[in-house]
């Protein structure tokens, strides 16, 4: 699975329409989420470091549910934009979610188990099991 990375406002405008999950690198307002919204009509999540999570509006978070875009938050620890727009979930992870939701290990367990072991927060881990993404 792909995360965009996007790092600045002017970077919005410049996204595939086709991004699915995007990560925002940096604080948006509320006009940055309207335009990220309208360049990527097919997104399905925003992810946001913490701190930048907590800045969020009221009517954004509810804007965002009435669009079921999901807002996580999380970060994509290691990943270099110099390198690569995209941070790449390893394809280890979603097997290790798969393996252990086929085992029936419940939802709370297989989040806490692999953000532990890995660095994806429990928000995206429960974004893939949502989702069973295949890529």
């Amino acid at each position: 699975m792909k995360i965009r990375v996007v790092s600045s406002r002017e970077e919005i405008f410049t996204l595939n329409p086709n991004e699915r999950v995007i990560h925002m690198a940096f604080r948006p307002s509320n006009k940055d989420i309207f335009a990220l919204i309208e360049t990527c009509p097919k997104i399905e999540a925003i992810q946001l470091p913490n701190s930048y999570r907590r800045t969020i509006s009221k009517s954004i978070e509810m804007f965002l549910e009435m669009q079921k875009i999901q807002l996580i938050e999380g970060d994509v620890w290691g990943h270099r934009k110099d390198i690569s727009e995209y941070y790449n979930v390893p394809p280890a992870i979603i097997k290790d979610i798969r393996d252990l939701k086929l085992v029936g290990t419940p939802v709370e367990k297989i989040e806490e188990k692999v953000s532990r072991e890995s660095k994806l927060n429990p928000e995206m881990v429960a974004y893939i099991l949502a989702r069973d993404v295949t890529d």
